[in-house]
């Protein structure tokens, strides 16, 4: 279990949130080859609504291709968004020009996947950590040296690692060295994009714990991207599902994992393993394929592999509706909302 409770309170004023996501849009242009036609275009993200509070750590969980980096990667300004808007510290960042965009970038940071990948081969440990302070110009020489030491003491790794290169550091060194990069400039916000997957499972409660430490001892906020339900659970305050380019649940953790209310997340929950020899958990397997991003189907995206779906869900988006508690779902059956529903008989 996580070693710190969540105390997020479920009314949060607009002032408590960080990262203020609305109506965003990203869709990505398909090459015409000889089976794709002209102008096709994948739906990446398709219209996310998301709010990130001040010191929280939101879990970001969906299968593979469901939009979870790219968002981030909006979020962060590495992508720009077709449509739709993105505000940090109450600052459109869609918008904003690449000098502003470089005060901002000090205060957002992430963390990569692949901790070997992400790291410049041929530059030591001192110059990766410390090339964020070199390029926004923070320090002498000294003082660099200075606060990288400091922060490599910070995420666990020696003084004498300081003028050895990536490949010298096993897999879990080589992420607290990115962790530290991370902190190098100080950030409010730091994105990390699968930050445990790669390494070993005896690895991964100690790169947890100390992404815990670093958030309670700088108030970090944490959008925590991952695949593994059992580390969302572990590490985060709360939890967003994605499913095709659209946040279908959203909800405090304890709710989500205790009483889900989208089918797709029943089913995400329904393959994690438990650790418990005696105990038995109902597998529910979907049935069908995840559809094509390039042509998403109407209505509700998950419809075609639904168990609940009845005629309206394949017609009529679902809203992403507050069932209390901060405790939000996109599904016409478990979170049902009179407009949608008229608006359906109005077609009908």
């Amino acid at each position: 279990m996580s070693r710190r409770a969540s105390a997020f309170r479920i009314d949060a004023s607009p002032e408590e949130n960080l990262v203020a996501v609305r109506a965003l849009v990203k869709r990505f242009p398909v090459k015409g080859g000889f089976f794709s036609a002209e102008g096709q275009e994948v739906h990446a993200v398709d219209g996310v609504d998301l709010e990130v509070r001040r010191g929280e750590t939101l879990g970001l969980v969906g299968e593979s291709g469901c939009g979870k980096s790219t968002l981030a990667r909006l979020i962060l300004r590495l992508e720009r968004p077709t449509s739709g808007q993105v505000f940090f510290e109450g600052t459109d960042v869609s918008t904003v020009r690449p000098s502003q965009m470089k005060s901002l970038r000090r205060r957002m940071q992430i963390i990569f996947q692949d901790p070997y990948s992400s790291l410049n081969p041929r530059r030591t440990v001192r110059q990766i950590i410390g090339e964020p302070l070199v390029i926004h110009r923070i320090g002498t020489r000294e003082e660099r040296r200075k606060k990288v030491l400091s922060l490599m003491d910070e995420v666990g790794l020696r003084p004498e690692h300081l003028d050895r290169y990536p490949h010298e550091f096993s897999g879990g060194q080589r992420q607290r060295i990115g962790i530290a990069r991370a902190l190098a400039l100080q950030p409010s916000l730091i994105v990390a994009d699968e930050p445990v997957s790669a390494l070993d499972v005896s690895i991964r409660s100690q790169v947890i714990n100390l992404l815990e430490d670093l958030q309670e001892k700088y108030g970090l906020t944490y959008i925590f991207i991952s695949h593994d339900l059992s580390v969302v659970e572990l590490i985060s305050d709360r939890v967003a599902v994605m499913y095709l380019g659209k946040i279908v649940e959203i909800a405090a953790k304890e709710d989500l994992y205790g009483a889900p209310l989208h089918p797709y997340t029943e089913a995400l929950l329904s393959a994690v393993p438990v650790p418990d020899p005696e105990a038995r958990r109902k597998r529910i397997l979907l049935e069908g394929d995840v559809p094509s991003p390039i042509d998403p189907p109407l209505g509700c995206h998950f419809h075609p592999r639904c168990w609940l779906r009845v005629p309206i869900c394949s017609v009529i988006e679902p809203p992403l509706k507050d069932m209390g508690r901060g405790h939000k779902a996109a599904c016409h059956v478990r979170a049902p909302d009179t407009a949608a529903f008229a608006l359906f008989q109005e077609r009908s």
